[in-house]
């Protein structure tokens, strides 16, 4: 991990990038934990930049998505765990320069570390070539992510879906009535039954909270509509 090319190699060959401030890297992948300079202020511009690129690429790549699809979407591209994968994917926590703490405990695989590193992996390149050649590196590493993504309009909650359904028809929205809750305070579980009466239809859900609950209802009445 230490070797007299590190990390330039990784990076030439996992990111198809050619570095040339190695020590932007360096540090890029040196979690607060060792010692040295840090990934923490990379991380915080890097963040940035996956963002707008991501935010590029989705807005090229859904034209009829709203604004409201593409938040969804950009989500489930940039969240922690899509970071954490795509950073293990390209061996990133190999590289990772870790305090002997975090050693022990396997940092190198832990997520929130992976996903900051390769924000702060994506800073560094930006510093280093520029907004171009962090974008052709962010769509390098993600646009497999974001060409499997599901069509936008599934990623809204149940309730929204049906809710949407309706009113696009001119009905009344939905009754949800708690018909039940059972357990003690700290471990409930809520029973409540969604109504849609102008449409005949009547569905009970179950979950650890009330809205849970609610949704699974709309989710069965939302099947039930797509079923008959």
């Amino acid at each position: 991990m230490t070797s007299g090319d590190w990390p330039v190699r990784w990076i030439r060959e996992r990111l198809g990038y050619e570095p040339r401030d190695a020590s932007l890297f360096v540090a890029a992948l040196t979690h607060r934990s060792a010692s040295g300079q840090n990934n923490e202020r990379l991380e915080f511009l890097g963040d940035a930049v996956l963002n707008l690129a991501v935010a590029r690429h989705l807005y090229e790549a859904f034209p009829e998505a709203s604004e409201g699809d593409l938040s969804r979407l950009r989500a489930r591209v940039v969240s922690g765990e899509p970071l954490a994968e795509v950073a293990a994917g390209i061996g990133l926590g190999d590289e990772l320069q870790l305090g002997s703490g975090e050693l022990k405990t396997g940092g190198f695989r832990r997520q929130s570390i992976l996903a900051d590193a390769l924000e702060a992996v994506c800073g560094a390149v930006f510093l280093d070539g520029g907004l171009d050649a962090a974008e052709r590196v962010i769509r390098k590493l993600f646009e497999p992510r974001i060409a499997a993504l599901p069509a936008p309009e599934t990623l809204k909650d149940a309730k929204t879906r049906l809710q949407e359904y309706l009113q696009s028809r001119g009905y009344a929205l939905p009754r949800y009535t708690v018909d039940r809750i059972e357990g003690e305070a700290h471990a409930q579980t809520f029973q409540v039954t969604c109504d849609v009466s102008e449409i005949g239809r009547q569905a009970q859900g179950r979950g650890s909270s009330r809205r849970r609950a609610e949704q699974e209802a709309a989710e069965r009445i939302l099947l039930e509509i797509e079923t008959h």
